[in-house]
């Protein structure tokens, strides 16, 4: 199997500085602007403190996984290959499934490819600044595949381009929900009632992004969350280190 099978295109996300997070004087204000939602304020809360972390230089895809990716893993590995869109990103899949398609991807690219760390990824969504949406600070429901935007199920990847990050980055608001490789753990000086483990989760680690069938609070670049039943998996998107 040759490289062009699954090729990728990257992102060059240079190093610097994200403010991760949100400040715990803005989760009431959050929680009145979402409020038809009736989001709980301990979910915002997993995302206090607001601190700002240095991010050294990585690659990302451009777009997450798609299904035809998805296939030649299967048909490789000798898993059962499912019929779905070839350009649509693949979705459900357990976290251990993403990690195994990166090792079986860094063989085929001669490459070490991964998954993105939580930070890297709020890193590639922000960018320089605290934005609060990858393309700004206003929500718009025709940059997202978004329960807003009406579709009801997962598009074509890139298929919202005007929903771009500062560095091109896409879909990285809706479609589907991300892995990462970063374990649940709250924040270093969270709220006391921020809970240390979600045992409740499927997974204990963090997905970013939200998927067809959330609201737009997930499309937030801060927003941290898990897969709780009966989701049961995720889609993914790569990432590898870069020096300089």
């Amino acid at each position: 199997m040759t490289a062009d099978m699954i090729a990728i295109d990257w992102v060059d996300i240079p190093a610097g500085f994200v403010p991760r997070g949100t400040p715990a004087a803005e989760i009431d204000e959050l929680v009145r602007r979402h409020a038809d939602l009736a989001i709980p304020r301990s979910w915002f809360a997993k995302e206090v403190p607001r601190t700002v972390v240095r991010v050294e230089a990585f690659r990302l895809a451009r777009t997450p996984v798609t299904w035809a990716q998805w296939e030649s893993f299967c048909r490789a590995v000798g898993r059962a290959v499912l019929d779905r869109p070839d350009d649509h990103p693949v979705d459900g899949v357990h976290w251990q499934d993403a990690v195994d398609f990166c090792g079986w991807a860094s063989g085929v690219l001669e490459l070490v490819v991964r998954l993105p760390t939580e930070t890297e990824w709020e890193r590639a969504a922000r960018g320089d600044d605290a934005r609060e949406f990858p393309w700004g600070d206003e929500f718009d429901a025709g940059r997202a595949n978004l329960v807003e935007a009406g579709l009801g199920r997962t598009a074509s990847v890139g298929h919202f381009p005007e929903g771009a990050s500062p560095f091109g980055v896409l879909d990285m608001a809706g479609n589907v929900d991300e892995w990462t490789a970063t374990a649940y753990a709250p924040y270093p000086g969270a709220p006391a009632d921020v809970p240390t483990v979600e045992s409740w989760a499927e997974d204990n680690h963090v997905t970013r992004g939200g998927g067809f069938m959330h609201h737009r609070d997930l499309a937030r670049c801060a927003r941290r969350h898990g897969i709780y039943p009966p989701v049961g998996g995720a889609g993914f998107r790569l990432a590898t280190s870069t020096s300089g």
